[in-house]
């Protein structure tokens, strides 16, 4: 029986005492399958075995019992265990099949599988990252966070069970409020829906808005991920380009589409702010087409130069626009928290398919949130951290106008948390060799072309979305320092190349 079972290296490296059942179990299996017990062949008894393997009689018995529960043996009182008849053939295999075909998947599966989302949780090995959206862990009110989370969790071990879909009834309340203190935006407690950030708060409105066929309006450039989420469904984009007073909504009177997707208080990425005579033509355009407004208002809290620009879903006609907001800019993405404002009639609807995606939100979160913003704590929050993402907005504008004078341009500097810098003089064919160049020497930027939907958006110089909020002043002053002279090495590498010697 020795040369029949023989203990795996792994078993025998992590039982440095014998083996135990789970290994004896594991070898005997490999060995069914791989045909050397053939089916209805015998066993060794359970004694005969563990006196052969060194072993408890009961070890044997535990990986026979196993072994009878996956359906591999079969045990009668008293005979030894054999090989179920279930196994056909006389040569079983170890391995399964492999696919040799293509892989087939549903049509949404297929989209997805074309345009990938681009990851954005890679290893970040670089001395400075510019990459925007990230917030710095010490901007983080971890332990004011910590005994929220406490006094939630002592709190909801009363009721271990699934809970509303729509989120915690004590967050709603307290985001009703804060939405008008914050934003003006006046909603009724049950209009809001409490979801896993807000990129589920796009999925939502895309699964229950759009069909393969339909067609939607999108900003050029655009946030990429509410595109590939709305595309995901098989509906097309269209893109309308953007300037200092947002969307060119004069452009939309001869679109039909089932829904535009706006950042109207602060665009991404240029920062534009969408006129108050664009809002209306907008609003008058998804009344003409039946059409809603998603409504992105992904970092409303940040304004350094006014109070923060109230929602479009202020103005008079609110039952065409779906209003986005998270805790994601303030707070932390981590945490996973966004809400929808929906039109009443859409309240149900919104329910109903976020119970069905995954029941509900975690729910000790929602309530540590509840806590904070019920004691003001959240705000003061809000104001502390646009206090010290003010002093990195001031610092990098400063570094970056020591750095580059007039050969840049710098837009979206009132609002927000990053920046688009355009280099006058450094042509967008040097784009790639330029994000090479900083990244040897250890620096991340991000250019701008890559949120463009349509080639002829695209600027033909050089444009990088800057983002400072996960920064300190000395990273963005060594950053731009190390991006000052890539820069430089890309313009001399150009200068070379149109005048060799």
């Amino acid at each position: 029986m020795k040369e029949m079972v023989q203990p795996s290296p792994a078993a025998s490296t992590a039982r440095p005492q014998g083996l135990g059942a789970r290994q004896i179990c594991e070898a005997l299996r490999e060995q069914i399958l791989g045909g050397i017990y053939e089916t209805g062949s015998q066993l060794p008894s359970s004694r005969g075995l563990a006196n052969e393997l060194g072993v408890s009689r009961t070890t044997v018995t535990v990986a026979y019992d196993q072994l009878v529960a996956e359906g591999f043996i079969e045990v009668i009182q008293g005979a030894r265990p054999r090989v179920a008849a279930s196994l056909v053939g006389s040569k079983a295999t170890s391995a399964v099949p492999k696919r040799t075909g293509p892989i087939h998947l549903s049509s949404y599966g297929e989209r997805l599988r074309a345009s990938p989302p681009r990851s954005d949780y890679l290893p970040n090995r670089l001395k400075v990252d510019f990459r925007y959206g990230d917030l710095a862990p010490s901007d983080f009110p971890a332990l004011t966070w910590k005994r929220a989370m406490n006094a939630a969790m002592s709190q909801s071990t009363g009721r271990l069970a699934y809970h509303d879909p729509r989120g915690s009834h004590r967050l709603r309340q307290a985001l009703q409020g804060y939405l008008w203190r914050a934003r003006t935006l006046s909603c009724r407690v049950e209009q809001i829906l409490v979801v896993s950030g807000s990129q589920q708060c796009l999925d939502l409105c895309a699964r229950l808005l759009l069909d393969p066929a339909d067609s939607f309006v999108i900003e050029d450039p655009c946030y990429r991920m509410a595109r590939l989420v709305f595309a995901s469904t098989g509906a097309t984009p269209v893109a309308v380009a953007v300037d200092s007073e947002g969307m060119k909504t004069e452009l939309l009177q001869e679109i039909p589409a089932r829904l535009a997707y706006v950042t109207p208080s602060h665009q991404f990425p240029l920062g534009g702010v969408l006129s108050i005579s664009r809002r209306y033509q907008l609003l008058e355009w998804a009344r003409r087409n039946d059409a809603y407004i998603i409504e992105d208002d992904y970092d409303g809290e940040y304004r350094y130069d006014i109070r923060p620009v109230p929602p479009l879903h202020k103005l008079e006609d609110r039952s065409s626009v779906i209003y986005v907001g998270t805790i994601s800019k303030t707070l932390s993405p981590m945490l996973r928290i966004g809400y929808l404002v929906v039109p009443a009639e859409l309240q149900d609807v919104f329910a109903t398919a976020k119970q069905l995606l995954d029941r509900h939100s975690p729910v000790a979160e929602q309530e540590a949130l509840a806590s904070l913003i019920e004691s003001g704590g959240y705000e003061s929050h809000v104001r502390r951290v646009r206090r010290l993402n003010g002093e990195r907005r001031e610092a990098l504008l400063a570094v970056l106008q020591r750095a580059f004078a007039d050969s840049i341009v710098i837009e979206g500097a009132d609002a927000g948390l990053h920046v688009v810098v355009w280099f006058k003089d450094l042509s967008r064919s040097l784009e790639d060799i330029l994000v090479e160049e900083a990244r040897r020497v250890g620096v991340g930027i991000h250019p701008i072309s890559s949120l463009y939907i349509r080639d002829e958006g695209r600027a033909d110089r050089i444009g990088l979305v800057m983002g400072y909020s996960a920064l300190t002043i000395r990273q963005i002053e060594n950053g731009v320092r190390l991006l000052t002279g890539a820069v430089q090495r890309v313009k001399s590498l150009a200068s070379t190349r149109q005048h060799p010697q």
